[in-house]
């Protein structure tokens, strides 16, 4: 598939893609059918150059999140190429495909997290954040959210507590969401020595790629990761900090960090569909270019970081 033709398959998809942004979270349209076939993919030219590994991914990606299981051929197909461009990239993907595709069957805990997990500072509860108000204030789905991170925490008094997500108050530029996160989890009785900050990032994909960032840098004794955040966007979370540590691994096969549970508030609305994953999983792929020129030309998203501002003055 040529570059043209992605491009605008996930503009036609950009309102699912644009769900899942750590700045505005809002419902996406509705998921393609499972049960669609994708459509045969063209025979490539004879004397055409390999593609590169990220055209591959992109493409896998992109008829995964519009067909899931019935492009389970192409999903062959298009591993079986990545394998013989990068066999590096290809057992990486592979990986990612079976976590994606784990994602329907997903067990999600409300509330708190379960029992049986690790009470030492091998794990993180990791929270997710929500765009903020005007002035900087927590919106209510933020402040469930941390109710069920505090409960989590007391629960399992010996884990750290990682609050990721970064500036999206319109009329206050000095606040974060990770940073007003932190700053109730502390009022309502968490230590402050428990709580990690990670208070760059703008999408769920970055919050996976800041968060590893600091836990690998700074905290090689964190092993298990859980995923908090709301009952929507568990999957997506769970989805992408995985893959995020299976693409990151010194070797296929072999993450520093692995999602083992979940805990979530219980929305009363709310949806992500695959296609957001898929441009996600892009952005996790080193396009963030693709992607955030889709935001940009379809939706007017607020404040991100400047350099993704790709033909805006």
């Amino acid at each position: 598939m040529k570059k043209t033709v992605l491009v605008l398959t996930l503009v036609l998809c950009a309102a699912c893609l644009l769900a899942g942004c750590a700045g505005k979270e809002t419902a996406a349209a509705p998921e393609a059918s499972a049960e669609a076939t994708a459509p045969p993919l063209p025979e490539p030219s004879p004397d055409a150059e390999p593609r590169s590994s990220r055209e591959i991914i992109e493409d896998l990606a992109v008829y995964y999140g519009r067909y899931g299981e019935g492009a389970r051929e192409h999903v062959k197909t298009y591993l079986h190429e990545l394998a013989e461009v990068d066999p590096d990239a290809g057992a990486r993907w592979r990986e990612v495909m079976e976590l994606w595709r784990s994602a329907d069957s997903l067990t999600i805990h409300n509330d708190v997290l379960p029992d049986g997990l690790p009470d030492t500072d091998e794990l993180c509860i990791t929270a997710l954040g929500f765009q903020l108000e005007k002035d900087g204030s927590m919106k209510e789905e933020l402040v469930e959210r941390l109710k069920v991170v505090l409960a989590s925490a007391e629960k399992y008094p010996n884990a750290y507590v990682l609050c990721t997500g970064g500036g999206t108050a319109e009329e206050d530029d000095t606040v974060t969401e990770a940073g007003k996160m932190a700053e109730w989890l502390e009022e309502n009785g968490v230590d402050k020595k428990r709580l990690i900050v990670e208070d760059k990032s703008v999408t769920t994909a970055q919050n996976a790629m800041f968060s590893y960032d600091i836990l690998t840098d700074r905290y090689p004794q964190v092993k298990q990761l859980v995923i908090v955040s709301s009952d929507y966007h568990i999957a997506t979370g769970t989805l992408l900090f995985g893959a995020e540590a299976i693409l990151r691994a010194p070797e296929p096969g072999k993450p520093l960090l692995k999602v083992v549970s979940n805990a979530a508030y219980k929305a009363p609305k709310g949806t992500l569909s695959t296609m957001f994953q898929a441009g996600a999983l892009i952005e996790l792929a080193g396009d963030e270019e693709t992607v955030f020129m889709i935001y940009y030309d379809t939706y007017d998203i607020h404040e991100l970081p400047k350099e993704y501002k790709w033909g805006k003055s």
